[in-house]
């Protein structure tokens, strides 16, 4: 047995969290991971990407990356594709070094203004060929946007195709449902939107960097992706006592309306106190299954604190969502049907 502090050693060495960065790319995707900074992610790198020098040293994010000196000179892309493909196939080197050792990345952009809309789809399949869980975060612009500017409309609609062509975990949240919040000051708008973005973030960070009963890691998350198509992330908190309420409000209370195939799934978590109940577990399990029409597969971990709480907290990443969904969302028109229809 004297060899068991040693070798308990080497188990802890093997214990560490995986690795994870919050990554803004353009002006919109910097200043919403500035807000995420803000908000407070425990362990999380932040990172902004800009061809904008101006706005790069603005933001109060610790690691910064500046695109395209030679060609842009820090001015910024003028929305040419084309010009930012150029600068990030230059950088992509130093941008993996960088983000070599995460396993998990969150890249953020708003769509339409160029060099989020190149960016995106770029770093995503580059993150992707080294492993790493690659998840892009889009900010789709307001209808008035598209309709008013072709050209925007051709880069969201190009992005778009490119990410959903690529499948896996996507995570889209729509300015145009921010209408709702339309009496409050822009600059609180759009961080509500980013405050509902760090609790999608935080309640997935949490689940597989913090070891379960029934456990969720990292591999178990991958495993689930590489069967589960275009997937999205949804999560929701709510009084103990009504389970249906929390299903919910995770599934309803999002930024964009998707619609499901006839073959969705789900990767279910729940988090609550010593007071969790078989019977709670099963009624949100059930009410998943219905809300999500039966899905084939769905996989679930719980986790239980030692205290006494009041308020679960449901995260799920529901699988199998139909092709071309983020997609139709652009179509202008009044809003769509409920939320995870058929």
């Amino acid at each position: 047995m004297s060899g068991e502090p040693r070798a308990v050693e080497g188990w802890a060495s093997l214990a560490t969290t995986p690795s994870v960065a919050v990554v803004g790319l353009g002006g919109a995707g910097s200043e919403a991971v500035q807000d995420l900074v803000g908000l407070g992610i425990p362990g999380v790198r932040a990172v902004a990407i800009n061809t904008d020098v101006k706005h790069l040293l603005k933001m109060g994010v610790e690691e910064r990356i500046l695109l395209g000196q030679r060609e842009l000179r820090g001015r910024g892309s003028g929305g040419d594709r084309a010009v930012v493909l150029r600068a990030a196939e230059d950088a992509k080197e130093e941008v993996l070094r960088r983000l070599g050792r995460c396993e998990l990345v969150f890249l953020l952009a708003g769509l339409g203004g160029g060099t989020g809309s190149a960016l995106l789809p770029f770093f995503s399949q580059a993150l992707r060929e080294t492993e790493a869980l690659a998840v892009p975060v889009v900010f789709l612009p307001f209808q008035v946007e598209l309709d008013a500017n072709s050209g925007r409309r051709e880069n969201v609609e190009a992005t778009v195709a490119e990410l959903e062509e690529m499948g896996g975990l996507l995570l889209v949240l729509a300015n145009e449902k921010l209408r709702r919040f339309e009496s409050l000051p822009i600059h609180r708008v759009f961080q509500v939107r980013n405050a509902y973005l760090h609790s999608l973030v935080a309640s997935l960070v949490d689940m597989i960097e913090n070891p379960s009963q029934l456990n969720v890691d990292l591999a178990s998350l991958k495993n689930h992706l590489r069967e589960a198509g275009l997937s999205t992330l949804v999560t929701g908190e709510y009084h103990i006592s009504e389970p249906e309420r929390l299903v919910h409000q995770a599934l309803s209370d999002t930024l964009l309306d998707f619609h499901l195939t006839e073959r969705p799934s789900a990767l279910v978590h729940l988090d609550g106190g010593s007071n969790l109940t078989l019977r709670t577990l099963d009624r949100v399990l059930r009410t998943m299954r219905q809300r999500l029409g039966d899905p084939e597969r769905l996989v679930f971990g719980t986790r239980v604190r030692p205290e006494a709480r009041d308020v679960v907290r449901l995260t799920a990443v529901v699988g199998g969502l139909k092709p071309r969904t983020v997609h139709d969302a652009l179509k202008p028109g009044p809003p769509r049907g409920p939320l995870f229809a058929h």
